[in-house]
């Protein structure tokens, strides 16, 4: 239990009408999940308005409410705080709800288009390989040290992520490395942190279903490294042509990387296999588990990170050549008949350039690709030509189905895809994503190499509003199963 006027030190109050002194059990902005004695915050949202549900927070037991507007009838014996921005008191709050917990971790915080759950999942798996606690926060899954927790967003609401940073706290761990989203920024989910360092993958064509622009896009990314603080570093891809902008404001020290010019840490690929690749970074020869110049940079991001965290650079360079590919990142599965498979998250323009221009790299002339892709409905649209135009350019054959179309149909968004292909291009058009898959199984031969990309470590698939059991990996590995199964004589 906190007292309000204690959680309350630091949000900017407009008025407060009640009892400062009272003693809030927990907080919440989902009316459903008030307890009594809770605080209730009517955050404004694009889907519902908060303020709305203050009548249903109170029939719960709220003793207190959060909100940029009274309501007509104020409830009495409840406590109101009227705020300017009720998303930013609701992260303000939290974090003084919990004590501040980002204060006693060394956090640092990834965004960009492409790359943060990679480089945050292996700055994690590389510092415990070292021997410290740490936590993350990703698209994939949370972690406490070593306990795992459902991921429901890439970067969760302030409530949930300043409680899992003082369980992190309380467990001893010295790091906590997360993702952190456009959506997350703008919604004022990462206020209240203190982050001790952020770092920049890279932007390419993303979510401008919700940020209209990509100036909106930049903006919101760069909100991100305006907020850190002058003890934090912003490491910053130099390869990027939004790099330098986006720690243009900074207090934060800014340090750069780069595979193509000068920068504080650089790298170079020597050598590219099919089960990893040499790289030299900083004058020395590291072998790497990971595939493909996008996983190059990640790769050197995680090091960069590490030296400005104060992380010896022999034994990090050394502990680079133990870690594993994240689950659905370039994650390779093998057929008994030498056909290779590649289950990739890849759903933006640039993203499946890279994975395909890796693949490129690595096939002979005489192995075949195909291309298993799709969009996701009631996303942005614009990309979807640009997607299609991608595959068919780098694969033999290109087979466009379904991702998760959620609202639209699944033929209408291929419709999108093929729109402006030339008629003499090869691909297939297979609604029915596992279908898609067996059919590309089926038409390759002994050592081809399939991409299936999209989804990556999902395992489900929205249909309307239903969450259906569906992963990418299952299906490849029971299309390859039938494969090798003999045929039924009659």
């Amino acid at each position: 239990m906190k007292r309000l006027k204690d959680i309350l030190e630091g949000t900017p109050v407009g008025a407060l009408y009640g009892d400062p002194e009272i003693a809030v059990g927990g907080l919440a902005f989902d009316s459903r999940a008030v307890r009594a004695g809770d605080c209730f915050f009517a955050v404004p949202g694009t889907q519902a308005d908060g303020h709305d549900f203050i009548p249903a927070a109170v029939g719960r037991g709220a003793a207190a409410v959060v909100c940029e507007r009274m309501p007509s009838e104020p409830a009495a014996g409840v406590t109101y705080v009227c705020v300017g921005d009720a998303a930013g008191a609701l992260a303000d709050m939290a974090a003084a709800f919990y004590g501040h917990p980002s204060r006693e971790l060394k956090l640092v915080g990834v965004t960009g288009t492409n790359g943060k759950t990679t480089t945050a999942t292996l700055l994690y798996d590389l510092v415990r390989a070292l021997g410290y606690r740490a936590g993350l926060i990703s698209t994939v899954v949370y972690r406490i040290d070593g306990r795992e927790i459902g991921a429901t967003h890439t970067t969760p609401d302030p409530i949930r992520l300043n409680a899992m940073m003082r369980e992190m706290a309380d467990a001893g761990c010295e790091f906590c490395f997360m993702e952190c989203s456009s959506h997350a920024i703008v919604q004022e989910r990462t206020r209240g942190l203190v982050f001790a360092g952020g770092i920049f993958s890279n932007l390419t064509h993303d979510h401008l279903d919700y940020h209209k622009t990509f100036a909106e896009y930049i903006r919101a990314k760069k909100r991100f490294f305006d907020g850190l603080p002058a003890g934090a570093f912003a490491l910053t891809n130099a390869d990027d042509r939004n790099g330098r902008v986006m720690v243009q404001n900074t207090v934060a020290r800014v340090s750069t990387y780069s595979l193509r010019s000068m920068a504080d840490f650089r790298c170079r690929i020597v050598e590219t296999h099919l089960d990893g690749m040499l790289l030299r970074i900083d004058g020395a020869e590291v072998w790497v588990g990971l595939l493909g110049r996008f996983n190059a940079y990640n790769l050197l991001a995680v090091y960069g990170a590490a030296s400005l965290l104060g992380l010896d650079r022999g034994e990090v360079l050394r502990t680079l050549s133990a870690l594993h590919p994240v689950s659905g990142r370039f994650e390779v599965i093998r057929a008994e008949n030498g056909t290779v498979a590649v289950v990739d998250y890849a759903h933006t323009p640039d993203a499946l350039e890279n994975v395909l221009r890796t693949i490129g790299e690595l096939r002979t002339p005489a192995q075949q690709l195909f291309a298993v892709c799709g969009c996701g409905g009631d996303r942005d649209r614009t990309k979807r030509p640009e997607m299609a135009q991608i595959a068919v350019k780098y694969a033999s054959t290109a087979i466009f189905t379904s991702d998760n179309p959620r609202h639209e149909s699944p033929e209408a968004i291929l419709d999108e895809m093929t729109a402006g292909l030339d008629p003499s291009v090869r691909y297939l058009r297979i609604a029915d994503r596992a279908e898609a898959i067996r059919t590309a199984v089926m038409l390759s031969r002994p050592g081809d190499i399939l991409l299936v990309a999209g989804k990556g470590h999902e395992t489900y698939q929205i249909v309307g509003d239903e969450k259906r059991h569906f992963d990418d990996r299952e299906e490849v590995r029971r299309a390859f199963a039938a494969l090798s199964k003999p045929e039924k004589r009659n």
